[in-house]
């Protein structure tokens, strides 16, 4: 039997213009640059300049001349004003407001270096080492096939497979293990390794003789690897028949080796930290600025102004193309007010959480680090009056200019705990604690995490074991066994 029903409900949808302000507020100062040159290269309207005084001046002289006929006649076809929005004022549509520039916002950066990058380096290197043309191409492969920490992570068959179905070349595996262990050992040296412990072992191979504990060294990755990491010194001693001197001494060797080669450099990529505000001291208080040097100010190109005008009048004439491009700009005009407007509001949103986060955190931007405040993301959006998700984008990824350093603006929200003496403090200062305890724990005989939270209980920091844990395995610190080091008497 089939049933009718009818139900009403209440949904929440978001509009075109606001799922565009929420991705541009997520966007870092870098992104967004890039997000506004892609904006500019697919809407003809905008392009990159203040508002001048002729454009100004002839949008009020063609507003004067177009009679109320022609008012009538677009008013239907048309759902806004193009003059009304050309002459808006700034804090209405327009981005037409100077940025704020700090003095060193306004100088220019240094060109960057040119550096070659780690696999331009290594095929330099592979043309030295006179190989055949065949075992070019697997050099290729394999240089291709490194990932950014140095490490060779795609199987051996994986690049027999690849150079056949590329080249149609017919490899074995071995082929390809002849080639990789010449590339392992360039510069630089461990590099295209496939684990932790043929890095090393690479690295040991290629140290002259009469390095003091190269063999021991050598010995206690290859037959003792697993003991190695697990810092069980007793059993490497009885394994290798070594005493506790010679232990230390091969220990020390490996842990100066480089675990990473060429970590980061293979597509040479320069991460640099760019600020998204800068918090500048004023007097007794503190001024705020966004940095607007990769936010340009936009306008409508004054040729497109004119078009609209001409258009005008044809259409009136009953000039069909007329009309099919006029509604074509009407679209890319209601695009470019939506992007300017979602530019604007990025701007005023990012400005009211950075001024209370600064409000919050007064004691922190005064004295520095030491002295922060439990702080929550429900915190801001109390002050500012917006939904907790609309701060959460704004903090993610930004980055704020302090006296004291540069800060992710992650950095200042922390979770509160409350002290013997009753008062509450941020729980990254008791991580710091935490830090400075294990810094001064003996080596040789490291803290459990229970001993841990005793001696945090001794300090005003009332915790639990699994707190503690919980923080150490936050600020990446090992276990009491792996924090175990040779300390010879």
């Amino acid at each position: 039997m089939l049933n009718l029903q009818q139900k009403q409900s209440l949904q929440q949808k978001l509009s075109p213009q606001q799922i565009q302000y929420i991705k541009l507020l997520q966007l870092p100062t870098l992104a967004l640059e890039q997000r506004i040159k892609a904006e500019l290269e697919s809407n003809p309207l905008l392009e990159e300049g203040a508002e001048d005084d002729d454009d100004l001046q002839l949008d009020n002289e063609q507003t004067e001349e177009r009679d109320t006929t022609d008012d009538l006649d677009t008013a239907g076809e048309d759902e806004f004003d193009w003059d009304e929005f050309l002459n808006a004022p700034d804090d209405l549509y327009g981005y037409k407001a100077a940025p704020d520039h700090s003095a060193e916002e306004d100088d220019r950066e240094a060109p960057m270096p040119s550096v070659s990058s780690l696999a331009e380096s290594l095929r330099e290197q592979v043309g030295l080492l006179d190989l055949d043309e065949t075992e070019e191409l697997i050099a290729d492969q394999i240089i291709g096939s490194i990932d950014e920490d140095g490490y060779l992570r795609r199987p051996v068959e994986s690049i027999v497979d690849d150079v056949m179905f590329n080249f149609g070349v017919v490899l074995t595996e071995d082929d390809v293990e002849r080639v990789l262990s010449r590339i392992q050992r360039l510069e630089p040296v461990g590099i295209a390794a496939r684990d932790l412990r043929e890095c090393l072992l690479v690295q040991l191979d290629m140290m002259p003789d009469d390095v003091d504990g190269r063999e021991n060294a050598y010995d206690l990755v290859d037959k003792c690897y697993k003991a190695f990491t697990m810092k069980h010194f007793d059993q490497i001693q009885r394994k290798l028949g070594i005493d506790e001197y010679d232990l230390k001494e091969a220990y020390d060797l490996v842990r100066s080796l480089d675990p990473k080669p060429g970590e980061g450099d293979l597509a040479q990529q320069t991460n640099y930290i760019t600020p998204d505000f800068t918090v500048e001291r004023d007097g007794d208080d503190w001024r705020i600025l966004l940095n607007g040097r990769n936010a340009p100010e936009l306008r409508v190109n004054a040729h497109y102004r004119n078009m609209w005008n001409d258009l005008s009048a044809k259409k009136r004439k009953g000039d069909k193309a007329a009309s099919e491009t006029r509604q074509f700009l009407k679209t890319r005009m209601e695009s470019a007010r939506w992007f300017i407007n979602s530019i604007q509001q990025r701007r005023n949103t990012m400005l009211k959480v950075m001024e209370a986060i600064v409000q919050i955190q007064h004691d922190f931007f005064e004295n520095g680090e030491g002295h922060l405040k439990p702080m929550i993301l429900k915190d801001i959006a109390e002050i500012i009056h917006m939904d907790i998700s609309t701060v959460s984008r704004v903090v993610n990824g930004k980055y704020v200019q302090t006296e004291w350093g540069v800060y992710e603006l992650k950095y200042f929200f922390s979770e509160g705990i409350e002290t013997d003496s009753g008062e509450e403090v941020s729980n990254k200062e008791v991580k710091a604690e935490l830090e400075r305890i294990i810094a001064e724990e003996d080596k040789t005989k490291p803290w459990s995490d229970q001993k841990l939270a005793d001696l945090l209980a001794e300090k005003g920091y009332p915790i639990a074991r699994r707190t503690v844990t919980k923080y150490r395995e936050q600020q990446n610190i090992p276990v009491a066994r792996l924090r175990r080091q040779i300390v010879l008497a």
